[in-house]
């Protein structure tokens, strides 16, 4: 296992299908009823502004992916330019990030296969003991399709992710034939407005479904052509998933029968709607679109699932290359071209998800989920901005226009999105970054001088904690001490603050391993020696 190498075996449509089959996945399903239940008519600018952001995180890791490929590249780049403090804390975040989804994924499978199946799951939507076999065997079955090479799994992902697109459209014209205008006049009151459109994109799934764009940079190692595949598939991906998403939201809202729409109110559908374009179809007499969604509701978060467990690996196993996993995770398979260990891993953390009892239905976890990936994503235009500053000999085949105010303006982006996600969720993670942060400097690897390590990655820690403090003090869960636009100043300040910061107190000039280098000797000798 030990002597293998990742395979550059995927080419640009399978890159571009890896990103699109992971944003129409449960996603799809849910995100335009939670959507209209918190902005009604507004949510379109949900979807937009949630593209936007998304789109400019995507753009910076595609100038780095380009550059620097490698596998699970938003775990490696933050270790390459500031060291084992920040690359640890990073990973825990990535860790929680990718390890759940899966787990997600085939949670929406099991309650959507409980319309045939009832003894999957129960009333409320938890699952029974056989409703646990059956996300377990689903699972197992992700991880034999990964298991054996990555151009089969490739295969399969292409296949699936067309059969993917059919029921989306044929809902899109199908529902566009019952659109009411008159339905768009009718205004959310939870919250509604600005509030409402900002709370959607996390809490109801928006960013979620828009994060798919991160399997090119995953893969970016098993990619033919790279350099040029990687930015275009992000690009190529999160375009073709907005326009879908944007019709799937107004064919759903203007289909929605006016009676119950005037008795119900936006807000009042997500709980009459249990599946939202199932029962549509159903209160509007179409029988055969009825079971066509139902199958595809089986079929989306499956396709999804499986991609992200096979991305998990690839995170676990760029974890493992930085020297925080065991070596087992970070070696290949040489035949498969496969990290084997690192995927057995993922299937165990992915199967332990599913079982708290508060995360066994579907939206348990998601801006749970969602809060977590954005911390992944966050160092990324540090990072970026360091590379452009203390390496220019780096080749760049895709460089990322005004860069200078990119990059800032995506860390901003990713704070206010993990803000947005609220309170409820940022008194739980933070804590978990910022202890992961104290417990590696008191603990971690003395080698290489942890004073110089904290010097390099303080700014991560005062970040939590700001950010901490201005979530409770926010109107996102929090006290409201801090009104909605104090917040967002405060929050912009401590964006810009330690941005520059981080840019600042990086390596002076960051080396960047060989990807088949041994394991995590050369690295830390190389680490040692550029600090010397």
């Amino acid at each position: 296992m030990a002597g293998g190498a990742l395979k550059q075996k995927l080419g640009l449509l399978d890159l571009t299908l890896l990103g699109i089959g992971s944003m129409i996945g449960s996603g799809w399903l849910y995100a335009a009823l939670n959507s209209a239940g918190y902005a009604g008519p507004l949510s379109g600018y949900s979807w937009a502004l949630g593209a936007v952001i998304v789109l400019m995180i995507g753009l910076v890791f595609a100038e780095l992916s380009a550059s620097i490929p490698r596998a699970g590249g938003f775990v490696r780049y933050p270790n390459f330019t500031h060291g084992n403090l920040v690359g640890f804390v990073i990973g825990i975040s990535a860790l929680l990030a990718y390890t759940s989804t899966a787990g997600v994924e085939v949670e929406a499978v099991r309650q959507y296969a409980m319309y045939w199946w009832p003894a999957l799951g129960h009333k409320d939507g938890s699952p029974t003991d056989l409703g646990f076999i059956m996300q377990i065997a689903l699972l197992i079955f992700f991880f034999l399709l990964n298991y054996w090479s990555v151009n089969f799994f490739g295969r399969i992902n292409t296949i699936v992710t067309a059969i993917k697109f059919i029921v989306p459209i044929i809902a899109i014209v199908t529902f566009f034939g019952y659109f009411k205008s008159s339905n768009m006049d009718v205004p959310s009151t939870h919250p509604g407005g600005t509030h409402g459109i900002f709370e959607s994109l996390t809490g109801a799934g928006i960013v979620f479904a828009y994060l798919g764009f991160r399997q090119a940079v995953d893969f970016a190692s098993e990619a033919k052509n790279p350099q040029r595949n990687v930015p275009l598939a992000i690009i190529l991906a999160m375009v073709a998933s907005f326009i879908i998403y944007m019709l799937l939201q107004f064919a759903f809202m203007g289909a929605v029968p006016s009676d119950l729409l005037h008795k119900n109110g936006w807000h009042g559908l997500t709980a009459l709607f249990q599946s939202p374009y199932a029962d549509l179809a159903r209160s509007l007499g179409i029988a055969w679109l009825i079971n066509l969604i139902l199958i595809d509701a089986v079929i989306s978060p499956a396709g999804t699932g499986n991609i992200y467990l096979a991305g998990a690996s690839r995170v676990l196993f760029a974890w493992a290359k930085n020297g925080h996993l065991f070596k087992v995770f970070g070696q290949v398979d040489e035949k498969s071209g496969v990290p084997r260990g690192a995927l057995w891993l993922s299937l165990v953390l992915a199967i332990g998800w599913t079982l708290p009892s508060q995360f066994q239905v579907w939206g348990g976890l998601i801006a749970a989920v969602t809060s977590a990936t954005v911390f992944t994503y966050m160092p990324g235009p540090v990072s970026a901005a360091v590379f452009r500053a203390r390496r220019p000999d780096i080749k760049r085949p895709f460089k990322l226009p005004a860069f200078a105010i990119i990059s800032p303006l995506a860390f901003i982006a990713s704070t206010l999105l993990v803000y947005w996600s609220g309170w409820a969720v940022n008194e739980l993670l933070l804590p978990v970054f910022a202890i992961a942060w104290i417990g590696y400097a008191l603990l971690g690897k003395k080698e290489n001088g942890m004073a110089d390590e904290i010097k390099r990655s303080l700014w991560l820690l005062v970040y939590y904690v700001g950010l901490y403090i201005i979530s409770a003090l926010g109107t996102f869960g929090g006290t409201g001490t801090l009104g909605s636009i104090s917040a967002i100043v405060v929050l912009v300040v401590l964006s810009l603050v330690v941005y520059y910061w981080g840019v600042s107190c990086a390596y002076e000039k960051p080396v960047i391993p060989d990807e088949n280098d041994e394991y995590q000797l050369d690295f830390e000798s190389n680490m040692a020696s550029v600090h010397s």
